[in-house]
């Protein structure tokens, strides 16, 4: 079952997230999920809010986001990101193009 994910960072900025992407997909462009690490991403969303930045991602299960979370944490630590708790919650429907 598909699950969403929603992150919300106090404080972050999008130079903080654009550079943390770039370690991410390693010079792709980041616009096709092909581009990033690990299997499972649906779909992602990145953008501000008054108080930081806020991720929502569709997973097709929260295993699949803890293998990609094995791959971004170090990254997010390298970079001095604030501490992130994610949100889970189950998706009742997800509508693809």
């Amino acid at each position: 079952m598909a699950i969403g994910v929603l992150i919300d960072v106090p404080g972050a900025t999008q130079a903080l997230y654009d550079a943390a992407l770039q370690k991410l997909i390693k010079g792709k462009t980041g616009t096709k999920l092909s581009d990033w690490p690990g299997k499972g991403l649906l779909m992602h969303l990145a953008g501000p809010t008054p108080n930081g930045w806020r991720v929502v991602d569709v997973w097709e299960s929260e295993a699949a986001f803890k293998d990609f979370a094995a791959i971004l944490l170090p990254i997010l630590q390298e970079l001095k990101f604030p501490e992130i708790t994610p949100q889970f919650f189950p998706a009742h429907k997800f509508v693809r193009s």
